[in-house]
């Protein structure tokens, strides 16, 4: 069986060391935003302002689109940049986050996006708080002891689930700390505790057709039916994930074979394989345990139903989840969970929805920055108009399938430097979505293109807090991480590439 990387390859050195658990390297994502709402309102000072006409298509349904030939730069008397401090309305620099944060109703990307963002935090954090989700997996994972293989795909699959409805990411730290004692002392490696935790969670966050952090706010932004397309990307989430666990069986396999062969080898002796006591892992899964988790699957089973059959939007959406806190909440107080109280559980929803806020911000952020530079109404003066005109015309030697290419290198380069998936939506989306008018990609696949190229370079991405924090907790320095797994996330970025060319070519809407 061939091996994921060379069998001669370097063990790693004493110093190459973990980074802390709780940072990533690089500006945190509100001073990029920042950066941006400067460039925006020099921007706004400094580049012609100009229209478009928009047109109505039978290919676009009731959305007009852009007339690529209509654009034309507005008279100096209509293009003024924007004041420093605005008043009765005028948009200025010093009152971008306030616009941002008010502006819109109830269906709209900014307010009722923002207010379906906290309404889904409080419901996951009061799930979480049951404990349910937490006890079943340490269960499952105390079948490592008998050394089933079955157990890794099964993590993998299971952790990719995660990340495609709840959006697990740093959530995934404190599973590498449970799970790679278990798994090295079984044969395997603390490298097979990352990816069937943190590597899993990311393919479910790239592929998942509910994710509230990304594909929420870049299909609000964007236009685009809340959960829109979600057949298509069942099946996209069902292939990556199948394919990704098949990768990671097939290297545990190879390593439980031979340890030696594992590039954390000498360090995984030194730490974990040393006698000890799985016990605290055997926790009893409760009856109520069971009845939690079946209600998560049952509320996805809605939702899906509702936005695919009954046009459930926002509203009816942020529903549906407040539906599931309040219940899950009723079953952990009726069957006394361990740990569990009323109290508990609305501090659990508050928490919840507290976490929720940075990703309520980043959306208020870029809608600012966008009011800024005149808003992103084809038919009224701005710069963003402008920009769209020159990248439209660099795109249209391009055909509509090579355009789509583009978009995805460019959201997977993006992330390098901005690891927030909300933060990249807001950033990227109003102008990637009428430039996909432009170049002929429907705005589903420009959406597509952010969320693959988001999510999937977030496994090497050393600007996420979440990846250098499980790599923290397992031991494993950022290097070493990357002469690992540098081949399976090209192969998973050549299958991001063939699904985006097949939406495209197949009309994704």
């Amino acid at each position: 069986m061939m091996p994921l990387m060379p069998t001669d390859a370097p063990q790693p050195s004493p110093t190459d060391a973990p980074p802390p658990a709780s940072t990533g390297s690089g500006l945190d994502t509100f001073l990029i935003l920042l950066g941006f709402a400067v460039l925006a309102f020099v921007a706004s000072w400094l580049v012609p302002k100009g229209v478009f006409d928009v047109v109505a298509s039978a290919a676009s349904g009731a959305r007009p689109t852009i007339d690529p030939a209509s654009f034309r730069l507005v008279p100096d008397a209509q293009a003024g940049g924007a004041p420093l401090f605005g008043a009765g309305g005028e948009i200025g620099f010093l009152n971008f986050l306030f616009e941002g944060l008010v502006t819109g109703d109830r269906n709209a990307a900014t307010v009722g996006l923002m207010a379906f963002l906290l309404i889904v935090g409080g419901a996951f954090g009061v799930v979480m708080r049951t404990g349910a989700l937490e006890r079943a997996l340490r269960r499952l994972m105390a079948q490592g002891e008998t050394g089933k293989t079955w157990l890794i795909p099964l993590l993998f699959v299971l952790f990719s689930l995660g990340g495609a409805v709840f959006g697990m990411g740093e959530e995934a730290v404190v599973f590498v700390l449970i799970l790679a004692p278990v798994l090295v002392r079984t044969g395997y490696d603390s490298l097979t505790a990352v990816v069937v935790t943190y590597v899993a969670t990311q393919v479910g966050f790239a592929t998942s057709w509910m994710n509230p952090f990304s594909l929420v706010i870049a299909q609000g932004i964007a236009g685009v039916p809340i959960l829109s397309g979600m057949g298509l990307r069942l099946v996209m989430w069902g292939v990556f994930t199948l394919a990704a666990a098949a990768i990671a069986w097939r290297y545990a396999v190879w390593i439980k074979a031979a340890p030696e062969r594992s590039l954390t080898h000498a360090l995984d002796t030194t730490l974990y394989r040393t006698p000890d006591q799985l016990s605290t892992l055997r926790e009893t899964v409760r009856r109520e345990d069971w009845l939690i988790l079946a209600m998560v699957a049952v509320v996805i089973v809605w939702v899906a139903w509702g936005v695919t059959s009954q046009g459930y939007f926002l509203a009816e959406i942020a529903g549906q989840f407040l539906a599931l806190g309040l219940v899950v909440g009723i079953l952990a107080l009726v069957f006394r969970s361990p740990g569990v109280t009323a109290n508990g559980l609305a501090e659990a929803f508050r928490d919840g929805a507290m976490q929720m806020t940075p990703a309520v911000i980043v959306v208020a952020i870029a809608k600012g920055i966008v009011l800024l530079m005149g808003g992103d109404d084809p038919t009224r003066p701005s710069v963003i108009n402008t920009l769209l005109d020159t990248v439209g015309t660099w795109s249209a030697v391009l055909p509509d399938w090579g355009s789509a290419l583009g978009m995805l290198g460019f959201q997977s380069v993006l992330n390098l430097f901005v690891a927030s998936g909300s933060g990249q939506a807001a950033l990227t989306m109003p102008l990637m979505a009428p430039l996909g008018d432009l170049s002929g990609v429907t705005r589903q696949t420009t959406v597509l293109a952010f969320q693959l190229g988001d999510g999937l370079t977030n496994i090497v991405c050393p600007a996420s807090a979440a990846l250098m924090g499980s790599l923290a907790a397992a031991r494993i320095g950022w290097a070493t991480w990357l002469r690992f797994i540098w081949k399976p996330v090209l192969a998973l970025l050549a299958l991001a590439a063939v699904f985006v060319v097949a939406a495209q070519l197949m009309g994704y809407s």
